[in-house]
């Protein structure tokens, strides 16, 4: 059961619905609550203006909700949406910019750079320049290291293998121009 506070609000954390980044923390009353419900997207009372207001109803930036989960003492929620846009009112993409990146994005955006720059001394710049069919034999290699691994029953050894395949997988995935967004996509597909 969702609880107000005094004020009649209640605070809304809204994170992608890709990425699990928070985007932004605002405020909703019951009314807000109550469309957010109905329309499938983010409304929210703004505290300064003191007024309902539709998130992105000037700039387009509109936010689909996903889902709502309230706190375990239901006096906070977790919007999870997905952004049509910037959610920020500088035009950023969170208003939480300094927050730092899963690892698996981290991987990703230094692999784009390293595929972009090409560094010498760079393992995945090697790769890059190696082209397709290096990387294909490496996930190759690697997928067959995690079951021989996996046989061996020893976990230090299967996580160091694990982290190698998602490593080159992730290579393939950015010569492929994909994100590890799609793979939760098709999971979420999955997902029954």
């Amino acid at each position: 059961m969702v609880k107000f506070d005094a004020n009649g609000l209640i605070p809304a954390i809204v994170r992608d619905a890709k990425s699990g980044a928070v985007l932004t923390l605002a405020y909703m009353n019951e009314e807000s609550l109550a469309k957010t419900r109905e329309s499938s997207e983010t409304w929210f009372w703004s505290r300064s203006r003191n007024e309902l207001w539709h998130k992105g109803a000037t700039s387009g930036n509109t936010q689909r909700v996903v889902h709502i989960a309230e706190d375990c003492d239901g006096d906070a929620l977790v919007i999870t949406v997905e952004p049509a846009g910037p959610a920020c009112h500088t035009g950023a993409f969170s208003c939480f910019e300094g927050v730092p990146p899963l690892p698996l994005d981290r991987l990703m955006s230094v692999l784009r750079d390293r595929h972009d720059k090409r560094p010498e001394k760079s393992y995945s710049a090697y790769l890059f320049n190696e082209g397709r069919d290096k990387i294909l034999k490496k996930v190759g290699e690697e997928a067959t290291e995690v079951v021989i691994a996996a046989k061996g029953h020893v976990r230090e050894r299967l996580v160091s293998e694990i982290a190698d395949l998602v490593y080159h997988l992730s290579v393939l995935m950015v010569v492929e121009g994909m994100d590890w967004a799609d793979v939760y996509d098709e999971l979420g597909r999955r997902e029954r």
